[in-house]
């Protein structure tokens, strides 16, 4: 055991988390954990003070010194326009992996699921987490998804990473590519390509509708899942509950020089000063980070003496069950229970033996500058008739009239559909409309041509909200066609 201490920075955060953070701290240092501890105050206080990203700059300066953050549930003001305090500090620090075991304690714990033995890793500051949304007619509002390649290869390669590091035998990736086949086609392409530098670890792909599916209803056919950030926020919820409780779920947030632990549920307001909280998800989320900071010794008697505490059927109210449960504890018991199991193992519940550290380090490849081309532009228009109809073939018409420098209405799509040429008139239109043009002989074109083309429609009076320039890299169109064209 070290006796060296290592900086780290606490938040005990809102509602429940002052509780569950003081039941973990106590756990912690009972195990011998060598920490020493900067507090910080962040959450519904901070945002209520007028900073509207939850965390004072002074916190930041604790942050960077100490590079781990043990936080715990906030509370975000509804309205206002607050952001999220776990975005903002997972994109600012580049956590880019979120890691989420999603273990059932069978039979001390109620499961449909007894041998769930699930890690869920999910990228953490791409996806439509971006956070990049406009409104763009009176109709229509657009989230844009952002899938890079870089962070697709980081977070596919920590997977498997991971995977070896811990003895796993599989991983999973879950995407949507069949519709998505950009963004999600390009999440998977990078899997299929990392997949095969190791040989040693099995490696599949599902859709994530049947994968998700798949998940609930047999979870011991999948070790290691990997997802782009909104399915792997989702499903990593999921399977947290089916192993019995999201309250027993904790969480990692790993980037390459800064990491953050936490339990994934809320601040639960409504259950705060009550001695009610289970601390379970905060404290499995603190052994990560004991493991992460090289006390895997501590890691181990922490981690077994809870184990040994859920097999006595020593429980919060949360998973009290009475033909299961031996007796019904408060959040300070609860520590109490586990601070005197310290050195024990469980009998029917698998020990856990963690080695010194296992911090897994990964950097994306240099990307392959590719020739790139501009082939045409997606014009899009807020437009309705001066009667409110929205009739696509008068629109068509109208802007076929509408041309410069060769380039040419190719077609109009409503929410992604071709409505002209040769629309159905029982398709139901908005008000929000791509408009495609290309030259006739498909030939390159560049920015000045779109400009005057756009000054043309501009003229003739359409409201144009935004354009998509339409691109070729090495030849290969890298860009959707209309649903039905």
């Amino acid at each position: 055991m070290t006796d060296q201490k290592v900086p780290i920075t606490v938040a005990h955060g809102d509602g429940i988390g002052p509780e569950i953070m003081a039941a973990t701290l106590r756990i912690l240092e009972a195990a011998g954990a060598q920490l020493e501890i900067e507090e910080i105050e962040i959450g519904e206080q901070v945002y209520l003070k007028g900073n509207s990203a939850g965390i004072a700059p002074e916190a930041w300066d604790s942050l960077r010194r100490t590079k781990v953050f043990l936080k715990s549930p906030i509370t975000t003001p509804q309205g206002g326009g607050f952001k999220s305090l776990n975005v903002t500090t997972r994109k600012t620090l580049g956590l880019f992996a979120n890691i989420r075991p999603c273990v059932s304690y069978h039979p001390y714990v109620a499961t449909k699921h007894p041998v769930m033995d699930v890690v869920i890793i999910r990228e953490n500051e791409e996806d439509l987490y971006a956070g990049i949304e406009h409104q763009q007619t009176d109709e229509v509002t657009q989230c844009l998804k952002l899938i890079s390649r870089p962070g697709s290869e980081k977070i596919v390669r920590y997977a498997f990473e991971y995977a070896r590091a811990y003895g796993r035998k599989k991983v999973t990736c879950f995407t949507k590519d069949n519709i998505m086949k950009l963004t999600d086609g390009l999440f998977h392409k990078v899997f299929d390509e990392v997949a095969t530098e190791y040989p040693d670890i099995e490696n599949e792909h599902w859709i994530i509708d049947i994968g998700a599916a798949k998940m609930a209803d047999s979870p011991e056919n999948f070790d290691v899942i990997v997802m782009p950030n909104l399915y792997g926020d989702v499903l990593s919820d999921v399977a947290a509950q089916i192993t019995g409780s999201v309250g027993l779920a904790g969480s990692a947030n790993i980037g390459e020089g800064y990491a953050m632990f936490e339990a994934i549920h809320g601040s639960a307001p409504r259950r705060a000063g009550q001695n009610l909280a289970n601390p379970s998800g905060l404290f499995l989320g603190a052994v990560q980070m004991l493991v992460y900071i090289g006390q895997g010794d501590v890691a181990t008697r922490a981690h077994n003496a809870w184990l040994k505490t859920m097999e006595d059927g020593i429980h919060t109210y949360d998973i009290y069950e009475p033909t299961v449960s031996k007796e019904k504890v408060g959040t300070r018991e609860f520590a109490d229970a586990v601070i005197a199991r310290l050195g024990q193992e469980p009998r029917t519940l698998k020990p856990v033996k963690y080695g010194k550290g296992s911090n897994i380090h990964v950097k994306a490849s240099p990307t392959q500058k590719k020739k790139k081309e501009v082939m045409g532009v997606d014009i899009f228009l807020h437009w309705t008739q001066p009667n409110g109809e929205k009739d696509p073939d008068v629109l068509g018409d109208a802007l076929v009239k509408c041309e410069a420098q060769g380039l040419k209405l190719n077609m109009i799509t409503n929410r992604g559909l071709k409505v002209y040429p040769q629309g159905f008139p029982e398709t139901f239109c908005t008000d929000h409309w791509r408009c495609r043009f290309y030259k006739e002989d498909e030939s390159p074109t560049h920015q000045s041509e779109i400009i005057q083309l756009m000054q043309v429609i501009n003229e003739a009076g359409f409201d144009i909200i935004k354009t998509e320039t339409l691109c070729t890299f090495d030849g290969e169109r890298s860009y959707s066609l209309g649903q039905g064209q």
